[in-house]
């Protein structure tokens, strides 16, 4: 009876101990769940949204004739494309430009930033006069964990913490990933990347 209850009582305290780590914001020491989709073993981490896309990255076959490196985004498909070369590339879900909103053509990535704030630009404000002048980066953010500008247009490949409107025609003219698969994507490209859209 004595070893039974001292094996409940150290059950109790462990439980208690992770969730401690939790609320104190800790990363969870008892979930060793990998990336697998693309990229390398990582742990969560704390801050970041934790929501998955519906449309999970993965490594594909790909012939487009496209050096490596290239980003190709194919708004049509509503698929961004990292070429790795060896006939390879890295797909991921996106959310395009909604009717109206799509454009296509050849830019460079111009800049590269994490947890961006967003100045709406005046296009933008005057048919949504309600938005925010200015926010600040962070989780509410709608640029999301991670921003790559494309050029000297308005348009980015960008974070969000709306995984649910991955693989819709949402915004207005950006491209959005979910914030795991921005994160991904912008360790992998550096400034100077070409990135290719295609209707």
């Amino acid at each position: 009876m004595t070893r039974a209850f001292a094996f409940l009582f150290a059950a109790v305290v462990v439980l208690a101990g992770a969730g401690q780590a939790r609320a104190q914001g800790f990363p969870n020491l008892f979930d060793d769940s990998r990336d697998i989709m693309g990229g390398g073993p990582g742990f969560f981490r704390p801050g970041m949204p934790s929501g998955s896309s519906p449309i999970p990255r993965t490594t594909v076959s790909f012939s487009g004739g496209y050096a490596p490196g290239t980003i190709l985004i194919s708004t049509a498909e509503r698929r961004l494309y990292l070429v790795l070369g060896n006939g390879q590339a890295i797909r991921y879900g996106i959310g395009v430009g909604r009717d109206g909103f799509r454009w296509g053509g050849t830019h460079r990535i111009s800049a590269k930033k994490e947890w961006p704030s967003w100045t709406p630009p005046a296009q933008m404000l005057r048919r949504r006069p309600d938005l925010p002048r200015h926010m600040k980066g962070g989780i509410d953010n709608p640029l999301g964990a991670r921003a790559m500008y494309l050029g000297s247009t308005l348009y980015r490949i960008h974070g969000s913490n709306e995984p649910e409107t991955i693989g819709q025609a949402v915004s207005s003219g950006c491209f959005r990933m979910t914030n795991e698969d921005v994160t991904d994507l912008y360790s992998r490209v550096s400034v100077g990347t070409p990135v290719v859209v295609k209707n």
